[in-house]
């Protein structure tokens, strides 16, 4: 009757052990193709001079600041979390990834093609005016480039 006892505080005291304890259930979230460079370039040296990385494709980290919230078809990266930390949009094809809002705050790493906003691309500008108004900002010659990405991770 002890030993009956005696096991069932032990497990008890296992059970409160591992209710208290923290547990990551944030695993990280791989979107399209994932991410396969290893080599990143950086939003600030690739935001000085997009043209020099135009039809290139890289691999870009940083913090999500803004996650298109109509179709997820874009999120924006910012260097650090700074509030005024400059940002990149990635833009992908509609409806064949899709970005959670739950993203924004969180790291994440992709890949894909740095490409111009061109007049006649009328997603890539309406994602442009989306994620200058997330941000609370004008549009400037930065929203003018986004990368076409074809995969992410969200950590």
């Amino acid at each position: 009757m002890r030993a009956l006892g005696a096991r069932l505080l032990l497990s008890l005291g296992v059970a409160a052990t591992l209710l208290v304890l923290p547990v990551r259930t944030d695993e990280p979230k791989t979107f399209g193709t994932g991410v396969s460079m290893t080599e990143v370039t950086s939003i600030a040296r690739l935001l000085k001079d997009p043209a020099a990385f135009e039809g290139k494709t890289i691999r870009v980290e940083g913090t999500v600041k803004a996650v298109c919230a109509h179709m997820g078809c874009w999120m924006a990266l910012a260097p650090t979390d700074a509030a005024d930390a400059p940002t990149l949009r990635l833009k992908v094809d509609d409806g064949v990834i899709v970005f959670p809002v739950t993203a924004k705050g969180h790291r994440a790493a992709a890949q894909g093609v740095v490409e111009r906003v061109a007049a006649t691309d009328a997603e890539g500008k309406e994602a442009a005016g989306e994620h200058a108004k997330a941000e609370g900002k004008a549009k400037d010659a930065a929203a003018q480039w986004h990368i076409k990405a074809t995969g992410a991770i969200v950590y």
